[in-house]
């Protein structure tokens, strides 16, 4: 069969992808896209997207036991963890049935299926009907990546799970740890012990979520062993002893190994990155630790080959990957093309309360030498967090005294997810201390104890 020939061929349909994809499509590009399982890739299908709406079900569950305190009544709480799954679901089937529509829109042609690389230009993809033949002179990978399994501790779907069984889970755990505290392993503790689980974290670091300014880690162990979470840091799970109800977790703290027992175990300790079987060696790709080495501009060094989002690693976002997939194909159609900086790319975890982060922690900025000063203000000085009844949380901005610089912005409480955007535009925007103070915040919002962290930090702070 004759060989289809593109100006540019993706592979994987993920939120890097998809979204080169369609750039390179607006660009007059003629694209192709192969995708071996979902429309949307692991974000939309079995990640970022449906733990949020996981999330969102706990969240409104803890709300309906605290209605009394807004005046409210609500009996007989429950919840049917199907109904809960079954929603995330749908969630996730609209959004990808989305992704589907928006190739058909941007004329992209779609190839399901399995691709490999024999040769510069080329891409095989292994279909239901066989197996089809594309050229273009670019070509993206953006495959992604997957759940780090460490020997020993591997996934069974039945009672040890990595994400995907947790997002379906075949039954509701009783007693669950959760290894690892990154943003995944954080997520579904909180979904889970909040369903009622009697939840353990074990963290290998010093610290709950290790990659967080260690005020806010040190904020969300306390507000997560208030919920009821044990936390264990500096800690390793060295075994699972696995039994047709339970699972024995050796555990290793302090240089003593203490045995303890639980229904279900979520391992969640990192991700490796989908480069087998593309034939990307034999082309001479760099492969350093699962991930593609790459330049600033996602090139790998061989020819009009680029890789994009997890498999060109950290930081592993979804938002990382779409970026660099609209600078790659700006990049082929000739345009100027903006690197992204990995500082400028803000960090969110959903568990409760929220967590949000961009730039420099504290300790990163003295680390490199920066005279700082710092600035912080708590969600209990906030008129719209106490009205919301949620008045746990901090707001932290770091900048340069030098030169009034913001280095970095680091949040705890309600609905910083949200927040944390206006940061992201400050610091895009080389936006000063003194333009921050000058911005007038809306009142009654959340918002407004970004500025008063901004005030804070230079000694000027009204509420507190």
């Amino acid at each position: 069969m004759a060989a289809q020939n593109f100006d540019l061929i993706v592979i994987g349909a993920g939120p890097g992808g998809y979204v080169a994809a369609i750039r390179a499509s607006q660009l007059g590009l003629k694209t192709a896209i192969v995708e071996r399982e979902h429309m949307g890739g692991i974000c939309l299908n079995w990640g970022c997207i449906p733990t949020k709406a996981l999330l969102r079900s706990s969240e409104v569950f803890h709300l309906m036991h605290r209605a009394k305190e807004f005046g409210l009544s609500a009996d007989g709480i429950s919840y049917d963890l199907n109904k809960v799954v079954d929603r995330s679901r749908k969630v996730a089937k609209q959004l990808s049935g989305g992704v589907a529509h928006l190739m058909k829109k941007n004329k992209i042609t779609t190839v399901m299926g399995e691709a490999t690389i024999p040769a510069k230009g080329k891409v095989v993809v292994k279909t239901e009907k066989g197996s089809e033949e594309l050229t273009a002179k670019n070509i993206i990978v953006a495959t992604g990546a997957r759940a780090r399994e460490l020997p020993g501790l591997e996934a069974d779907g039945k009672r040890v799970w990595t994400y995907k069984a947790a997002l379906n889970p075949p039954h509701m755990p009783k007693k669950l740890l959760v290894i690892g505290s990154g943003a995944i392993g954080i997520e579904f503790a909180s979904f889970y012990n909040t369903l009622g689980a009697d939840t353990t974290v074990v963290e290998v670091m010093d610290r709950v979520l290790p990659v967080e300014d260690a005020e806010i880690s040190a904020f969300a162990k306390k507000s997560f062993e208030k919920q009821g979470m044990k936390i264990m840091q500096k800690a390793m799970v060295k075994q699972l002893d696995r039994a047709a109800d339970k699972v024995t977790a050796h555990i290793e703290v302090n240089g003593k190994v203490e045995k303890q027992e639980f229904d279900t175990v979520i391992s969640a300790v990192g991700i490796v990155g989908n480069v087998e079987n593309l034939g990307l060696e034999a082309l001479g790709v760099k492969i350093d630790r699962t991930h593609v080495v790459t330049d600033e501009y996602c090139r790998t060094g061989v020819d009009g080959l680029y890789a994009i989002g997890d498999i060109a690693g950290a930081p592993w976002l979804a938002h990382k990957a779409s970026h660099e997939g609209v600078m790659v194909a700006e990049l082929i159609a000739g345009q100027k093309a903006h690197p992204i900086k990995p500082e400028s790319i803000a960090g969110c975890t959903y568990c409760h309360p929220q967590v949000a982060s961009v730039g420099l922690t504290e300790a990163k900025a003295k680390e490199q030498g920066y005279k700082v000063k710092v600035g912080r203000f708590p969600f209990i000085g906030n008129g719209k967090a106490i009205a919301l009844g949620e008045p746990e949380g901090l707001i932290k901005t770091v900048f340069d005294e030098k030169t009034g610089e913001l280095l970095g912005a680091h949040m705890i409480g309600a609905e910083v997810t949200e927040l944390i955007q206006g940061y992201v535009v400050g610091q895009k925007l080389e936006t000063t201390e003194q333009d921050l103070m000058e911005t007038v915040f809306p009142h009654p919002t959340l918002s407004e104890m970004m500025h008063e962290s901004v005030l804070d930090a230079y000694d000027r702070v009204i509420h507190i």
